[in-house]
Parts: C-alpha cells; structure tokens; sequence
C-alpha cells in the first residue's frame, strides 16, 4: 500500500485494484490503543481500488484534518484511473466515519457495522463505553452520524439498542438488526458467515436487492420488519 496523506494523527492509505469504483475503509479504535490503528477490511475489499483510513487520536471525525486528507486522497487517486462509484465502510467508529464521509466526498453506498449514532454525551448521556476517547475531543464534528444516499446500517441488538434506535428511519436508509449479536461480536459473526465479501459487492454495484437478501440470510431483520425491544 502506498501511504496518500500523513497529518494530523491521520493516514490514508491506497491499495490500487480493478475497475472504477473506489472503496473506502475507515479503520475503528482497533485493539492497541497505544498505536496507529491497523487498516480494515483489506481481505473483503481484495481487487477494488481502495483507500483505508486510519485515525490515531480516535476522534470520531471531528479532527481537522479528517475533510483534507479524504478530498488530497481522492484526488490522488483519480489523477490516477478514473473513479465513478464510492463506497465506504467501517466498524464502530469507522463505521461512524463511513457516514461522515458523506458530509466530505459524494459517496454512493455506505456500510456502517455498529455504527455509533453519537458519543456526544449531550445527545446520548448514558453512553460511556468510549469516555476514555470521547473526552479528549474538543468539539464533535458532527454531532451526529450524517445520513446521505444509500447507507446500511448493521447493529447487534444485545448491547448497541439505544445506538440503534436512536438513528431515524428515512428514505435511502435501510438498518439491519441482528438479536443475537451485540456491538463487538457483529463484524465478526458477518465474516464467519461467509457474507462480508458479498454486502460489499452488492454496495459497489448498487443491488439493494442483493444486499437485503444477503444480510436477512445472515439474520439480520430490517429495523421495520423487526420485533423492537420494548
């Protein structure tokens, strides 16, 4: 991979792949807190030309040289092949990312796995699971994860029912409810069942069809159809 940008507790990096869409993967806190997190999804996203992102102050989004780094990396990217469709992903607050993205660059599918609505303790007080991070960010940029075009959300139901609830139901969104899994375990449970590299293929070519059947196979139920918990 060739290393794009490299400021501000940011790293983008590039992977050139075959054809005209360009994913995205916006890397979570990963488990070395002490270290630059590893990039993501490198095996699902294998022969797409992709970027992975990576922030080492954990910030949500909010770091100032989050909008920069993604517009300096799509243009070098495009000064190389030409890029018609994007897609971007992650997990927990990549997957937050992944809707902030939308706010930057005109993506056309998002993935978002456990996505945090917000960990803003103004907008969701009980929220603690990220305060060792969450408390050093100044000011959070957007409050909110953005909702643009056609995204995807996918939330384990055991532990994350607050985050996901809190999302609101509109046109161009569909959300994934999983009850037997909760906000760690999802990504991985997707992978073990095989449908990560098809959900990802199904957003590149832009088959909703394909998509839908894909995650309700693996047991997901569309958040109208499910039984909510009460």
């Amino acid at each position: 991979m060739e290393p794009l940008w490299e400021r501000g507790g940011f790293r983008i990096a590039h992977r050139p792949g075959q054809g005209e869409a360009l994913v995205i993967a916006f890397a979570s806190i990963g488990h070395d807190v002490t270290r630059m997190p590893s990039p993501e999804f490198m095996r699902s996203t294998a022969g797409f030309p992709a970027l992975f992102v990576m922030d080492e102050g954990r910030s949500w989004a909010s770091g100032a040289d989050f909008a920069p780094g993604l517009v300096a990396a799509l243009a070098a990217v495009r000064a190389r092949q030409p890029v018609n469709r994007i897609v971007s992903l992650g997990v927990s607050m990549g997957g937050f990312c992944a809707l902030a993205a939308s706010d930057v660059l005109r993506i056309d599918a998002t993935l978002a796995f456990s996505p945090q609505f917000s960990v803003d303790p103004a907008v969701m007080p009980g929220e603690t699971r990220w305060r060792d991070w969450t408390s050093r960010i100044p000011a959070f940029r957007p409050v909110c994860a953005p909702l643009q075009g056609w995204a995807c959300l996918f939330h384990g139901m055991q532990d994350d029912a607050t985050q996901a609830l809190a999302f609101p139901q509109q046109p161009g969104i569909d959300q994934f409810l999983f009850a037997d899994q909760g906000h760690s375990s999802l990504a991985p449970y997707l992978r073990a069942r095989g449908v990560m590299r098809g959900l990802i293929e199904a957003a590149v070519a832009g088959d909703r069809r394909r998509l839908v059947r894909i995650a309700t196979s693996a047991g997901g139920r569309l958040r109208a159809k499910a039984q909510l918990p009460r």
